[in-house]
């Protein structure tokens, strides 16, 4: 055929095209790797060296990184941190349960739930407006300060109550998100069978949404491991207060250091983990 040129001739003895092509991807990924390495070396070097050459550098040591008072503050801290864990663990099952309920309210067709979905908006814009510290200092000083019979007092209870509240809110929305990329001919299929609208977002529209907003759900477990400190305010001795209670005692902010370093002990594998299930359920949808 005219202009359709040789046909392409295998050289004796070279490498199939896949096996140089795969070649040729490794020695760049290596090269790439080991520019990598280096550039982080010399940022990494250099950064070390602008700030331990400064003048204040030796003051800064003694106050935020002193290894003395790191071992001295490092039992309290820790004893205060296993409780911001348990507040954390009761607070994300509260959120995830509620904010769910929340979601369906909101589904919901029809006029007659128009109550319930109006009531739902308007509870979610509420807190999602309110930042949370705001919260927790207005239920947990304001509610115990009303004195009612039957209400609790405590000021950890209302901690976890503010932190409940407003993250309800902004996850709600996720799982609303959710359902709504559910596809429309699910729902309908489901009122085709009789079901009931209950029934279709129990049965089919919530299992397929929560599957959809799981890694968008694990970035908020990511930010209340955090944010749970905020009830500190409150006087609970959890991880940062008793920093703070050591930081008021010795005139040292080391303790802070100790908190922090217990924090980013959980978060930043919770992070990673947050990435590696996102990036594996992208490569799941586009496979399918």
């Amino acid at each position: 055929m005219i202009g359709s040129g040789p046909p392409a001739v295998d050289v004796p003895g070279a490498a199939p095209p896949e096996t140089r092509w795969r070649s040729l991807t490794t020695e760049q990924g290596a090269r790439g790797a080991l520019i990598a390495a280096a550039s982080t070396v010399v940022v990494v070097a250099a950064a070390s060296w602008w700030i331990l050459t400064s003048e204040t550098w030796p003051a800064v040591q003694r106050q935020f990184f002193n290894p003395e008072n790191f071992a001295e503050s490092w039992p309290a801290v820790v004893s205060g941190f296993w409780l911001d864990v348990r507040m954390f663990l009761v607070a994300e099952v509260a959120i995830l349960v509620f904010a769910l309920l929340l979601a369906v309210i909101r589904a919901l067709r029809g006029p007659a739930f128009f109550p319930l979905r109006a009531m739902t908006v308007v509870y979610i814009d509420l807190m999602r407006g309110i930042p949370i510290i705001l919260l927790v200092l207005l239920l947990g000083f304001g509610i115990p300060a009303l004195d009612l019979p039957g209400v609790p007092r405590s000021p950890l209870f209302w901690g976890l109550a503010a932190l409940v509240l407003s993250y309800s809110a902004y996850t709600a929305e996720v799982y609303r998100a959710g359902i709504e990329s559910v596809h429309e001919s699910q729902r309908m299929s489901a009122r085709a069978l009789g079901l009931t609208q209950w029934q279709a977002l129990r049965h089919v529209l919530v299992p397929q949404a929560v599957r959809n907003v799981v890694p968008a759900l694990l970035n908020g477990f990511v930010s209340l491991q955090k944010d749970v400190a905020l009830v500190y305010i409150l006087g609970i001795r959890e991880a940062v207060r008793e920093a703070q209670i050591y930081n008021a005692r010795t005139f040292n902010y080391t303790g802070y250091v100790a908190a922090a370093v217990l924090f980013l002990a959980v978060s930043v594998p919770v992070a990673r983990f947050t990435d590696w299930y996102a990036a594996r359920d992208r490569r799941r949808k586009q496979a399918g």
